[in-house]
């Protein structure tokens, strides 16, 4: 068997037994890296000298039987908008090519300090605007299931390189869909938690749409990778001090009960997308749950009505504050950023838009009384070509059936894969838990997982 396509949770048990070395596993997904970047392209860069140093280093202590972290020798890609001091953040843009950062992200520290031996980074569209990922600075990030396809965004290059094999673990940010759409669209799991669970930087850290989280190829992948980056943070006073542990056990889900909702009151489903939805249903209810299909009345338009006051108060400034108000360096930038800033800049009065996202949370805070989880799809259709423009901002977020669980930012989300599509590009499912209970996503993703048996099947791999 190849090594990497060794699960993070399968390695590490073998590490631990002594069964496997760090060093072999890292060389595996390094040449494997080799093999897969002409296709999919999506590293920013490699660190493949630091990292074979780091994994001498986590061998000798897994020799010496010191203690050891939890993510001890896994190797593990980073993407490329969470900050490392002394190293680039480019975040996809003309505009930042060679910029150092003097900071080191929260989450990367607890990463590094948990033992695993991070290799390289991972591409992003120009900041993160996108549900694809191309840019003018790295070019474009294709699917490794079909690579006439977006393996989404912005945590694109991370979903692509767990597809494909180059990596382990990866990080991930979402703030209207971007852990959540790589996931459905590459076959990986990906968790974006609650506001305030997971730390973060300013200003980002106070955006309640926006969290950090995990990426990986199993269910208890991502718990193990959440348990590390989770937790408060001395700079980040909204970061919580309860500490959430998930898990990626499997248990009966007798006794609790999920509403299904196939078009979240409106968004046009494919069919494919539907009925690997309903597949997934079918396996929750084999798995001793109550699954009941419901309504909810949001849909397309009023779930981007209600999100652009937001982003007119947070990304739309910031993308502005770029430009500086020069023409030449907006000019610099990617069509579907300034078609971002421009839809944002009328997105409405920021005080209007919080009373309607309070109004957007009671319909689904009223449904969650009676039931423990929420499942529907992920994304709409079935697939964005790679190089799709992404320049008409109600169509392409009209597909996306993420941003509302961003509205309701409180709401832990995992999202799994449901199965594929006919044109060889998975789709997947949200788990959106009632605010802040995370674990219950985790119970419900690990026993769909095992139930279906899909994406931990070794069949489950792309033909790249």
């Amino acid at each position: 068997m190849d090594l990497f396509r060794l699960t993070a949770t399968e390695a590490s048990a073998k590490l631990r037994s002594r069964e496997l070395s760090p060093v072999e596993l890292l060389e595996s997904v390094i040449a494997r890296t080799a093999a897969t970047e002409p296709v999919i392209n999506a590293v920013t860069e490699q660190w493949i000298d630091e990292a074979r140093e780091a994994a001498v280093a986590s061998e000798a202590r897994l020799a010496a039987g010191e203690p050891l972290g939890a993510l001890e020798g896994i190797p593990l890609m980073l993407k490329d908008e969470q900050p490392i001091a002394g190293r680039l953040l480019e975040d996809g843009c003309l505009l930042e090519k060679g910029h150092v950062a003097t900071e080191t992200h929260p989450i990367v520290e607890r990463i590094q300090a948990a033992g695993a031996v991070v290799h390289a980074r991972t591409t992003t569209p120009e900041y993160c605007c996108a549900p694809v990922t191309h840019s003018k600075l790295w070019g474009v990030t294709r699917n490794p299931w079909n690579p006439e396809y977006t393996p989404g965004g912005s945590s694109g290059g991370s979903g692509a390189v767990l597809a494909a094999g180059s990596t382990l673990l990866a990080t991930g940010s979402d703030i209207g869909g971007s852990i959540r759409i790589p996931a459905s669209f590459c076959g990986v799991v990906g968790f974006k938690p609650p506001f305030a669970r997971v730390p973060g930087m300013a200003p980002f850290n106070s955006d309640t749409y926006c969290a950090d989280g995990p990426m990986g190829r199993s269910v208890a992948d991502v718990a193990l990778l959440q348990n590390v980056i989770s937790g408060p943070w001395v700079g980040d006073a909204a970061s919580l001090r309860e500490i959430s542990t998930v898990s990626g056990e499997v248990s009966s889900l007798e006794g609790i009960r999920i509403a299904l909702c196939l078009d979240l009151g409106g968004y046009d489903v494919d069919p494919a997308v539907e009925a690997n939805t309903r597949a997934v249903a079918a396996a929750l209810v084999a798995a001793g749950a109550t699954v009941d299909l419901v309504e909810l009345p949001w849909g397309p338009q009023r779930v981007l009505e209600t999100a652009w006051p937001h982003f007119g108060a947070v990304m739309g400034p910031f993308i502005e504050s770029v430009v500086e108000g020069d023409p030449a360096r907006a000019e610099q930038l990617m069509p579907y950023t300034r078609a971002f800033a421009a839809s944002a800049a009328e997105g409405g009065d920021y005080v209007e838009g919080l009373v309607a996202e309070t109004a957007f949370y009671r319909p689904f805070a009223e449904l969650m009384t009676g039931y423990d989880a929420l499942v529907c799809p992920t994304i709409a259709t079935t697939g964005f070509a790679a190089d799709e423009p992404s320049t008409d901002s109600a169509a392409v977020f009209g597909k996306l059936m993420t941003l509302p669980f961003n509205i309701i930012g409180r709401v832990p989300v995992l999202a799994v894969p449901s199965g594929i599509a006919p044109n060889g590009v998975p789709t997947g499912v949200q788990i959106v838990g009632r605010t802040f209970d995370d674990p219950t996503v985790f119970r419900i993703g690990a026993a769909v997982e095992q139930e279906l048996g899909l994406w931990t099947d070794p069949a489950w791999w792309p033909a790249l």
